[in-house]
């Protein structure tokens, strides 16, 4: 078991409400929109945990809090032993250089009026002390060969790369600062299959020679399933499932995360026939309004009266080999034959 003085990063009953307001002078709450709500996540030193879930669960907010971008509305983002969710100003950014994002769009997370070396060097302007000892411009052409680009290509602009390339410009700005963390947000979403291949390993291998940790958030779940050590599968705000990645894909326990993994296509024609399909009925609840006590129970084929009573707890239960928020979690045989 690895030691607490692995762990890089903790959240602790996370929680982000957005408040729903009425009125045009005088506004007042009539509501909130909950994003988060009560997420506990553990990461370790070199390790990668993949968080998957429908769009709307809360897997963009709780990255924004995870970097600070956000303030949660209760719950602590522990890094290192500090909670950075108490910081603000100097103090926040200092905290900031050990933990850098990673956005969705290549597209739009680059100023296209500022040049590559701009983008990737910003970094160092807002932290003079993180200058390599080579100056600015040959930390910059560091980082651009360290990612696979041509170092002599920082004075180009962001419309004159590929949207991979572009990809490789937002993790080697990530990387300016040599932080410990990276939080990745669908850092491959909007790539084509074969580009996202090529980030993907291009994420597991500096992971391997700058002893990265990530937190690697997906929809995709063949995706999550290739680069994480462990997975947490989220649902309206909530983690309700979590566990090392082969045991949540090859036995998951709870009914939402077997639902997503029976829709993964199945590359072989033979064994389409084979799968149990699981379609859940009904849409996904507002998070201004989830059902009262388990959230999934509206959708699920095991819910009983009970549910509608009793909030789940993440822990594991008897018929489940790791944490389930399911009174009924069972684990279900269903990826070997995929």
């Amino acid at each position: 078991m690895s030691d607490v003085r692995d762990l890089v990063l903790e959240t602790r009953n996370l929680v982000k409400h957005f408040p729903i307001t009425q009125g045009i002078v005088f506004k007042s709450k009539v509501g909130a929109v909950r994003a988060v709500d009560g997420v506990d996540l553990q990461l370790r030193r070199g390790e990668t945990l993949g968080v998957v879930g429908e769009s709307g669960c809360g897997k963009s907010t709780l990255a924004k809090l995870l970097v600070g971008l956000e303030k949660p509305t209760s719950g602590e983002v522990m890094v290192r032993g500090e909670n950075i969710a108490r910081l603000s100003g100097q103090s926040l950014r200092r905290a900031r250089r050990n933990i850098q994002m990673v956005l969705q769009d290549p597209y739009t997370s680059l100023n296209p009026r500022m040049t590559v070396g701009d983008i990737i060097g910003e970094p160092f302007a807002i932290h003079p002390d993180a200058v390599p000892r080579g100056g600015r411009e040959r930390g910059v052409q560091e980082l651009l060969d360290l990612v696979g680009l041509n170092p002599d290509h920082l004075n180009r602009y962001p419309h004159q790369f590929s949207g991979g390339q572009r990809q490789r410009i937002g993790i080697a700005r990530a990387l300016a600062l040599r932080p410990e963390i990276i939080v990745c947000d669908e850092p491959v979403s909007a790539l084509d299959v074969s580009i996202q291949a090529q980030v993907i390993n291009l994420l597991e291998r500096l992971q391997r020679e700058l002893g990265l940790s990530y937190i690697f958030i997906a929809h995709d779940l063949s995706v999550v399933r290739h680069i994480s050590d462990r997975v947490a599968v989220m649902y309206l705000g909530k983690v309700v499932e979590t566990g090392y990645h082969m045991a949540i894909y090859e036995q998951p326990t709870h009914p939402y995360t077997q639902a997503l993994l029976s829709a993964v296509p199945v590359p072989d024609p033979r064994l389409r026939g084979r799968r149990d399909h699981i379609v859940l009925e009904g849409d996904v609840p507002s998070p201004a309004d989830p059902p009262s006590g388990c959230r999934f129970r509206t959708r699920c084929w095991k819910a009983q009266p009970y549910c509608a009573d009793h909030e789940p707890l993440l822990q594991v239960r008897q018929r489940s080999p790791h944490p389930s928020a399911c009174h009924y979690a069972e684990s279900r045989d269903v990826l070997h034959r995929y």
